[in-house]
């Protein structure tokens, strides 16, 4: 796979001849039916082609993989040899094209439920890359019970797909995440036993194979308690044949203050459950200054910390499937960005004329346009750059895998790159 950067100038065309590939290859590849023209500094992505060799006297496996850059397995493989240490003169090999040579790693993504027609097109397009899914979310009561969400069609797609799904439960009500009702939960034995049989009884009923705990903006006080929490939560459901997770808020360090941050106790989560999701995004919100959601310096700072107190091979990092349009200029308290799926993103670049950046500290690209009312903005999104820097992160830490929210964002180079970087680990048949 290459990366091809659009330069003023270039066409389809000329794309396609230096590297001999076809326009309609790379407007599939990339889905530039909508787009009138191309963008500069649009980043396109190039699916190199199979070659053909024809075997030479004194040819081997081996000399001809070195001669091309790929395994010999892979050239087994793709002409099905049967005897590799007798290669006939004049025979023609296909010379496969080689990918997924940072091996395997499993992958989750976040939906929010809306109509069964969009939840079940979104997981036909995304199921096969995914080894979970995670309907967002069920809301804990403050007596032990949970808010249903419409979930049985996600479901029911997702085991189509050999896709597991993890059942999310958050302290979210009201439109945030609510500090008062994690801590009525946590400090009371008798409620977090009736959670843990409602959950039971939900997961039992509707064939969920594990359990995502994504609790946010606990009192930092309360750190021993989410612990125990979860202790709680795996001696129940680990018995049964469930995983437990818990999704994290970003940190470089171990902050012990601060209602996002000082109750999610790294080493403990990495030392309790099965794996955890570390959200690193939202560096770039919706409510603060123009800024890259996941710069890919920061989230590696975030990383760096916690492999060093949790197994690298229980770490998902979260990935974003989303960039945010600023209004210009930005006042604090003012009018909030809006999000904008990578796909949209390009489509405004070119319907603007929109010249896309990209800033390298972050690995992120970004543009400016203005609106009819003559308003400024700015667009930080991201595009197969910005992927595969993040996904490099995994390869270089040994992760698990990654974590997308929020699938139902039109971002097609996004699963390209990760398939042609990664074989994906399926847990269920």
């Amino acid at each position: 796979m290459q990366i091809h950067v659009v330069k003023q100038g270039d066409t389809l065309w000329a794309i396609a001849a230096k590297y001999n590939s076809t326009p309609q290859q790379i407007a599939d590849i990339n889905q530039l039916s909508q787009q009138k023209y191309l963008i500069e500094g649009q980043a396109l992505i190039i699916l190199p082609q199979e070659q053909m060799y024809v075997v030479k006297s004194g040819d081997s496996l081996y000399s001809i993989s070195r001669m091309y850059g790929v395994s010999v397995d892979s050239i087994i493989q793709a002409n099905q040899i049967q005897d590799a240490n007798n290669l006939q003169v004049g025979t023609k090999l296909i010379i496969p094209v080689e990918s997924k040579q940072y091996g395997y790693i499993e992958t989750n993504g976040y939906i929010e439920p809306s109509t069964t027609a969009k939840d079940v097109a979104i997981i036909k397009e995304a199921g096969e890359y995914l080894t979970y899914l995670s309907p967002f979310s069920y809301q804990v009561t403050a007596d032990g019970g949970l808010i249903t969400i419409d979930d049985q069609p996600i479901i029911n797609a997702s085991l189509q797909t050999k896709t597991a799904p993890l059942m999310v439960i958050t302290n979210f009500g009201e439109g945030n995440f609510d500090t008062s009702l994690a801590n009525k939960i946590l400090n009371d034995d008798a409620l977090i036993d009736t959670l843990i049989k409602n959950v039971i009884g939900i997961m039992r009923s509707k064939g969920y194979y594990g359990l995502n705990i994504d609790f946010e903006r606990i009192n930092p006080d309360d750190r021993q308690a989410y612990n125990d929490f979860l202790q709680k939560f795996v001696d129940a459901l680990h018995p049964l044949g469930y995983v437990v997770t818990t999704a994290l808020a970003p940190k470089p360090e171990d902050y012990t203050e601060g209602a996002w941050y000082g109750a999610h106790d790294y080493k403990a989560h990495g030392e309790i459950v099965d794996f955890v999701i570390i959200m690193t995004y939202e560096w770039g919100w919706s409510g603060g200054p123009p800024y890259a959601v996941a710069p890919v310096d920061l989230v590696e700072d975030v990383i760096k910390y916690a492999v060093s107190v949790i197994p690298p091979e229980k770490i998902m990092m979260g990935m974003p499937l989303y960039g945010y349009d600023w209004t210009l200029p930005y006042e604090e308290g003012g009018k909030w960005a809006r999000r904008i799926g990578p796909q949209n993103a390009l489509l405004k670049a070119a319907e603007k004329g929109a010249v896309i950046e990209f800033d390298e500290q972050t690995q992120t690209p970004f543009f400016t346009y203005f609106d009819e009312d003559s308003n400024e903005h700015v667009v930080w999104f991201e595009d197969a750059r910005s992927v595969r820097s993040k996904l490099m992160l995994v390869n270089k830490y040994g992760l698990r895998g990654v974590s997308y929210w929020l699938l139902g964002q039109e971002f097609p180079q996004n699963w390209i790159v990760l398939d042609n970087m990664f074989n994906i680990v399926k847990v269920i048949d």
